[in-house]
């Protein structure tokens, strides 16, 4: 018996395509993607030659634009720590000054980080509206969550609560295999005002700058190279190795970091959005501190072995 077309739908009626098991697992999850129409109107999202793309995967920019973010991302580091360094030997400080001091090169580097971050987030910015007209939070993956019939706080505070939990599976894994050298992010915690822009950093900083280069401009372009999974594994794993100097000689803290960066990667995966993943991250960091808070009396008593 022959079978019927319908004018109307393009596509011949043949067997469904398999679901994606990476969706399957979290199926609260898989409701968390973007609440807006995928294709709209305004919004120019498309990668032209892959149309058969979901929107999350259809940045408009490629390898060779994550090329020379990471050639600018270098010069940047290098240019702010000179512009650092000529700062505080304006201010009466010079260079000798800086390396005889624990203190002093500890607040150097992570207010240098920080001041690098801001600069990469602004340069997204611009490079989203200059070369590709297009607006920057929801074309580099900040979509809203489609919460679907769950209500908004359960969804929002569902992941807020995972990043809770994460991080204290974490701190206890962590616990148990300790580092047996002096790892240098410690040193970020000898005196009060670097742990405290540390800590300052670390929740209303570094979450949003992360996500958005790893999970928002990164990942897309892995994703369409290589697939998802790849993409997951891959995104996750160079968000770890990035942090590794910070735990150098703690192998066990590497790994579970590299661990952490492929969790976030999944769920923006799964909800094809970077909140889910920024969600995870910034209640993740805030465990962390608020740990180290409570450990160190609020501050008052900083660990001696630091």
């Amino acid at each position: 018996m022959p079978m019927s077309f319908d004018e109307n739908n393009p596509l011949p009626p043949g067997p469904l395509e398999p679901r994606d098991p990476l969706e399957q697992p979290l199926e609260l999850l898989a409701q968390l993607g973007s609440a807006e129409p995928e294709n709209a109107p305004g919004v120019e999202l498309g990668h032209s030659s892959r149309p058969e793309l979901p929107e999350d995967l259809r940045a408009p920019w490629d390898w060779i634009d994550l090329l020379i973010f990471a050639f600018l991302a270098v010069v940047g580091a290098i240019l702010v720590n000179v512009l650092l360094a000529i700062g505080f030997a304006l201010a009466g400080v010079s260079l000798a000054q800086l390396r005889n001091s624990t203190t002093e090169m500890s607040f150097l580097a992570i207010l240098s980080q920080a001041l690098l971050f801001l600069a990469l987030l602004g340069y997204l910015a611009v490079h989203m509206r200059l070369r590709f007209d297009a607006p920057f939070w929801r074309t580099i993956g900040w979509r809203p969550l489609r919460i679907g019939r769950v209500p908004r706080a359960l969804a929002y505070g569902g992941l807020l609560l995972s990043g809770f939990l994460l991080s204290l599976m974490v701190q206890v894994v962590s616990a148990a295999f300790p580092s047996k050298t002096k790892l240098p992010m410690q040193t970020l915690f000898q005196d009060r005002r670097t742990a405290l822009l540390v800590m300052l950093m670390s929740v209303l900083l570094a979450p949003i700058v992360e996500e958005t280069i790893f999970r928002g401009y990164i990942y897309p372009v892995v994703a369409r190279s290589f697939g998802v999974r790849a993409s997951v594994m891959a995104t996750g794993t160079l968000f770890g190795l990035l942090h590794a100097p910070q735990l150098w000689g703690g192998w066990g803290q590497i790994v579970l970091l590299v661990i952490v960066g492929i969790i976030f990667t999944y769920v923006r995966a799964v909800t094809k959005t970077v909140v889910a993943s920024y969600l995870l991250h910034v209640s993740y960091n805030s465990t962390l501190l608020l740990a180290f808070l409570i450990g160190s009396d609020w501050l008052r008593s900083l660990p001696t072995g630091y």
